[in-house]
């Protein structure tokens, strides 16, 4: 099946994680990405490491820029920058994540450029928006701190800290790839491109979904409560004979089963633990009885037991133990994308899956300029 995306041009002027998550991802569709990066330098990722790949690119790097071409271009250059716009002038798309009002001053503003290319979708990532915090320097760290996410991430009894991963930048990039496919489809109608603005704070409070809700509709503080869940009882790690348990527990039935499997059917009808609220609000007495029953056997076979009886159960695994789960589910979460070189990038697969199959053949991420002359070329005929 072709590509969702084919002949579509993103001129990708963006750098770190959430602007090239985003156009690897239209990337993975079918797109056609050209990045435009520093002469020298490129992207910041590239000097994020260790670790490394085997193509020299950092890890980092490689995470979000499969499937694109580099080039190198200088924007304070005259040449240069008239073949930036060459590209945007060929390109479908255009994203940036300059500090607000920089892309604009080197002359690649939304206004002007909409004048000049009327069919053109225009992103731009930032850390805060485009009014007061334009002036704020924008990273995910920060962005969990002040949006409240450290606040309700981490122990009860220990300071706040941060997601394992650059979780806002991951949301910001995919909320932009939404807004990208929405303006191209409003295109369809309209004939007419439009500006997408998205930015760090706005997609890590739009994530925070029953915790934000809870606060603007309903006057409530949400606070850390480790791994445990504020509505929902059990809905944590448990500790078993060797190692924790996750278990979610989502409604009163699977608690039955749940008591049963354990051999404690009695948890279910004291009055204590028979509904959701009522568990929530005797937590701790709850842990102690199943941890006491989960005492008797180790965290792998609990999780089977349970999953058997359709409660949802899984024991803490590390990462790579996390990708030999997803193998052996038949979910093939890694595969082999390849350079021009020959040489090969180990990936991690694209969430979204299609069938029939989508005839996407997608490259290794590139080294830096890797196609500088071939890009060059095309941006310098006449047409």
């Amino acid at each position: 099946m072709s590509a969702p995306l084919d002949g579509v041009i993103i001129a990708d002027f963006s750098r770190v994680l959430a602007g090239p998550l985003a156009t690897m991802t239209l990337a993975d569709l079918g797109a056609r990405v050209i990045k435009v990066e520093r002469p020298g330098a490129g992207d910041d990722t590239r000097a994020w490491g260790p670790p490394y790949a085997a193509s020299g690119n950092t890890t980092y790097f490689e995470a979000a820029n499969r499937g694109k071409e580099s080039v190198t271009l200088d924007l304070t250059d005259a040449s240069d920058a008239a073949r930036a716009h060459e590209l945007i002038r060929r390109s479908d798309v255009v994203i940036e994540n300059f500090r607000p009002g920089q892309f604009a001053r080197l002359g690649f503003g939304w206004e002007a450029l909409s004048a000049q290319h009327p069919r053109l979708v225009y992103a731009s990532v930032s850390g805060f928006g485009l009014a007061e915090g334009a002036a704020l320097p924008g990273y995910d760290f920060v962005a969990q701190a002040v949006g409240g996410l450290m606040h309700i991430t981490g122990d009860a009894h220990r300071d706040a800290t941060k997601a394992g991963v650059a979780l806002v930048d991951v949301l910001a990039g995919k909320d932009a790839v939404i807004g990208i496919l929405a303006a191209l489809r409003r295109r369809e109608h309209t004939g007419r491109g439009s500006r997408v603005d998205v930015n760090l704070l706005s997609s890590l409070q739009a994530a925070l979904v029953n915790q934000v809700s809870a606060n603007v509709g309903a006057g409530v503080e949400p606070r850390r409560l480790g791994n445990r869940h504020p509505s929902i009882a059990p809905y944590e790690t448990l500790r078993c004979a060797d190692a924790p348990i996750a278990v979610a527990c989502g409604n009163d039935a699977q608690f039955v089963k749940m008591t049963a499997e354990l051999g404690v059917p009695g948890l279910a009808t004291d009055p204590r633990f028979a509904r959701n609220p009522d568990r929530v609000a005797h937590r701790d007495e709850l842990v102690v009885a199943l941890e006491s029953a989960l005492a008797h056997d180790i965290a792998d076979n609990w999780a089977d037991r349970l999953n058997r009886v359709g409660v949802a159960a899984g024991v803490v695994n590390s990462i790579g133990e996390g990708i030999a789960f997803a193998e052996r589910l038949g979910l093939e979460p890694v595969w082999e994308a390849r350079g021009q070189d020959g040489r090969h990038s180990r990936q991690v697969r694209s969430p979204v899956q299609w069938e029939p199959g989508l005839s996407v053949t997608t490259a290794a991420p590139p080294l830096l300029g890797e196609h500088d002359q071939a890009v060059r070329a095309w941006l310098d005929e006449v047409t």
